[in-house]
């Protein structure tokens, strides 16, 4: 009786941890490396893969299912010494489509900014009040952006807290790793991980919030429904796009969003009647000019 107790409470233990909020997979790259051991980064993958998806984000309770899909590219660009190393970071999250077996993009971004040190079975620790290592706060910084992108999909605005805490992992970072890093102050140019948090809680950036969360939810969900209901709820969410880039030219976050939801739109709008295929090229082009001709070509006329 005794050992059926225990191998119950394991199950339930294991249970436990398999339902965090993050279901991440993590791929190092290291087309430049030169001395250090490869097997480093093959430890470190296992590192921040168990680093975000067994650290507890939010105070919500979720199923295995639910959890949020995060894929990471991470690839060493330099080596400045034996244990630290410039990278790019690519993050791509998504969640499924209500009614499909469709999983729809929610966040695609890439940050050239990384500077970090990391020796072999290094751990990577989180504090929420404090600034451990420059790793750890990059990887919490963008869990919490993540969540904060699910949950604006799932509720207006349901993403603020996390947003919050993306910014206050900001504020941890102290004026000298700051100064000697790039990424985390307003200098360090306009796609930076200062710019994202900032675009995210302004409220310039609101409308695209509230456009965001119909798109997905009063749009994209419901679209196994009635698929010209839920198409024209997305399209006049695009079109608050227009707003946003009035009140706040050149904003990261519309970068963001259309790089993230560039094809989607495209495929989408293929088999959209003319009125709308017009009206949602039009304000693709004018929010997203670096991808005009792959609007006009693949949504048509």
């Amino acid at each position: 009786m005794k050992n059926w107790f225990l191998l119950i409470l394991a199950t339930l233990v294991f249970a436990k941890i398999d339902a965090q909020e993050l279901n991440v997979t993590v791929d190092i790259q290291t087309p430049k490396l030169q001395t250090v051991d490869p097997k480093v980064f093959e430890t470190l993958e296992q590192t921040m893969k168990e680093f975000l998806n067994n650290q507890k984000w939010t105070k919500d309770e979720f199923e295995q299912e639910e959890r949020i899909d995060l894929n990471i590219v991470m690839t060493i660009t330099a080596e400045i010494n034996p244990t630290t190393f410039n990278a790019e970071l690519l993050l791509q999250s998504t969640r499924p489509v209500f009614g499909s077996t469709y999983e729809t993009p929610l966040f695609k971004h890439l940050d050239k900014q990384l500077t970090f040190t990391y020796q072999q079975y290094q751990p990577l620790e989180y504090s929420q009040t404090s600034y451990i290592n420059e790793l750890s706060s990059v990887l919490a910084f963008y869990a919490n952006i993540v969540i904060g992108f699910d949950y604006d999909s799932f509720s207006p605005f349901g993403g603020d807290p996390y947003f919050q805490k993306a910014q206050d992992i900001i504020n941890q970072v102290p004026p000298g790793i700051a100064s000697s890093v790039k990424g985390w102050l307003p200098k360090d140019g306009n796609r930076s991980r200062y710019w994202l948090a900032e675009n995210l809680l302004t409220s310039r950036v609101r409308p695209f919030r509230q456009a965001f969360y119909d798109y997905h939810r009063q749009g994209l969900d419901l679209m196994h429904e009635n698929a010209a209901a839920g198409r024209a709820v997305m399209t006049q969410a695009l079109s608050t796009l227009l707003d946003v880039n009035r009140t706040y030219p050149n904003s990261m976050i519309l970068q963001v969003f259309t790089n993230t939801k560039a094809s989607e739109i495209i495929e989408i709008y293929k088999g959209a009647p003319p009125a709308e295929k017009s009206e949602v090229v039009k304000v693709m082009v004018k929010v997203d000019p670096t991808k005009a001709s792959n609007y006009r070509q693949g949504i048509g006329r």
